[in-house]
C-alpha cells in the first residue's frame, strides 16, 4: 500500500502504543491518527474515512475484531491489520472468518520495521 495521502487509524487501549505507532506512521508519510477507545475511531470514521484500520485485538468494551467488522460493514474498502499479544485472539479471528471476514494479524510487540513492511505489501 503506497503511503501517500493514506489515512490510517491506530486503535489500542494502551494510549502510548497507539500514539507511538501513529508517530512512526506519520514519519513514514502516512496520515495516521491514534485512538485509545474503539468508539472514538467509530465516531471519527464518518469524517476521515480511513484507508486502513490498525487495531489491537483485546480491548475492554469492544474487541479489535468487532471493530474491524464494524469498519468493513460501514466502509468495505478499508483495509484492516490487527495485532495482539494474547492467545485468545485465535478464537476471535476464527469466529470472524466463519462470518466471512479475514483479517491480517501481527504479534505484539510490533516492531516498526515489521509494521511498515506489512503496510508496503
Amino acid at each position: 500500500m503506497p503511503n501517500t495521502n493514506r489515512v490510517v487509524f491506530v486503535v489500542d487501549d494502551e494510549a502510548v502504543i497507539a500514539q507511538t505507532l501513529t508517530i512512526i506512521l506519520n514519519q513514514a508519510g502516512f496520515q495516521a491518527m491514534s485512538f485509545d477507545h474503539p468508539e472514538q475511531a467509530i465516531a471519527a470514521r464518518a469524517e476521515f474515512a480511513p484507508d486502513l484500520l490498525i487495531s489491537d485485538v483485546m480491548m475492554p468494551g469492544m474487541t479489535g475484531v468487532d471493530l474491524a467488522i464494524h469498519f468493513r460493514k460501514a466502509q468495505p474498502d478499508c483495509k484492516v491489520l490487527l495485532f495482539s499479544g494474547q492467545a485468545a485472539t485465535a478464537d476471535l479471528l476464527e469466529k470472524a472468518r466463519a462470518e466471512g471476514y479475514d483479517f491480517d494479524l501481527l504479534s505484539k510487540p510490533v516492531h516498526p520495521a515489521d509494521l511498515l513492511a506489512k503496510l508496503r505489501n
